[in-house]
């Protein structure tokens, strides 16, 4: 009987940490493609005030092509309204998948310790007494 509970309570904590991988993995997805978004702006600042006849190059599938700005410039802004699109969507997944993992928590009761015993003790202690290492310049 209790290795029956001690396998469900494998599956459960393997679903479980599963769905923290899965929340993750969005987040840094999420952040990738924001830095993606930021550099398609700094892009399109970079060209948008260049006279649309002027030649441009821009990287494709790996190949560097030369077109205008007037070409290149639409393009990067389709990308990039894209890529809002798909962080969009992704907010919207990584808030059900927090609503889901809030539900699994209150189904099977799961409590996270939280390591805040560690920042509490260290602001109650004194400036003097704060054990640690200090690094300063190579001598």
């Amino acid at each position: 009987m209790a290795s029956k509970t001690a396998g469900n309570e494998q599956i459960i904590l393997n679903t479980y940490a599963n769905l923290r991988s899965e929340i993750n993995q969005i987040y840094s997805k999420i952040t990738e493609l924001e830095m993606e978004v930021s550099e398609h702006s700094l892009v399109i600042g970079a060209i948008q005030p260049l006279d649309p006849s002027r030649r441009c190059y821009r990287m494709v599938g790996g190949v560097l092509v030369e077109r205008t700005v007037k070409e290149v410039l639409p393009a990067v802004q389709r990308n990039k309204e894209g890529l809002e699109e798909v962080i969009s969507r992704l907010n919207e997944a990584l808030e059900n998948k927090k609503k889901e993992i809030q539900e699994f928590e209150l189904k099977y009761n799961i409590k996270i310790k939280k390591a805040d015993n560690e920042t509490k003790d260290d602001s109650n202690q004194k400036e003097g007494s704060a054990q640690g290492v200090l690094v300063g310049p190579a001598s």
